[in-house]
Order: structure tokens, then C-alpha cells, then sequence
């Protein structure tokens, strides 16, 4: 018996996808940001957070479909952007100064 071809694209579910939950304010809410599929490597999350994409980040999370687990990655990421602030002397947008208290980064002055 010949077996079928998956439909299921398995190379593009087994990696980590992050996506960031931003707070809009009152009207709009806390959704979870539009991203394109080829943007949400950890790689680009940091990038569009230092270049002030995100104005305001409650949460990330990471999960691994191909992989089956999820996981709040809010700390990891607030971790690498000090870290990488620091190592490149990136400028922090104010942005992320400013909302320190929804995603706080540590190590950043």
C-alpha cells in the first residue's frame, strides 16, 4: 500500500516561534501582534523590540509545534535584550524604558 505525502509542512513547525503580547490601552486590549511567519525567530523579536516596533510588550511566549511544548518566555527575552544592549551598545528606545513595569529589563540603566 502507498502511502500519501503529509499535507502538514513539518519543516516550518519544528523550530521556536515567538510572538509578543502588547497592550494597546483601553479601547483595544492586549492582542497578540500580527507577525509575519518568517519574523518570529528570537533573532527578530529582539530586533523589532530594541528598534521600537513594540511600543508596548506585556509578554512573550515561545512554543515548538513540531516539538508539542509552549512556554513564557518573558524573561528570556528581557535577559538577552540587556544583554544585547549591553554588548553593542544599542540604543534602548524610550519605549522600553518607559515599560519597564510590563516587561522589565534588567540590567538596562
Amino acid at each position: 500500500m502507498r502511502s500519501s505525502p503529509s499535507i502538514v509542512p513539518v519543516d516550518r513547525l519544528d523550530r521556536d516561534i515567538y510572538l509578543v503580547l502588547e497592550d494597546f490601552g483601553v479601547r483595544t486590549g492586549c492582542p497578540w501582534r500580527e507577525t509575519d511567519e518568517a519574523d518570529t525567530d528570537l533573532e527578530t523579536i529582539l530586533r523589532h523590540l530594541l528598534s521600537g516596533q513594540y511600543a508596548y510588550p506585556v509578554r512573550v511566549v515561545c512554543f515548538n509545534p513540531g516539538e508539542g511544548w509552549s512556554r513564557d518566555a518573558t524573561s528570556d527575552v528581557t535577559d538577552a535584550l540587556a544583554q544585547r544592549a549591553a554588548d553593542t551598545d544599542a540604543e534602548v528606545s524610550s519605549a522600553l524604558h518607559d515599560m519597564q513595569l510590563a516587561l522589565p529589563l534588567r540590567g538596562v540603566a
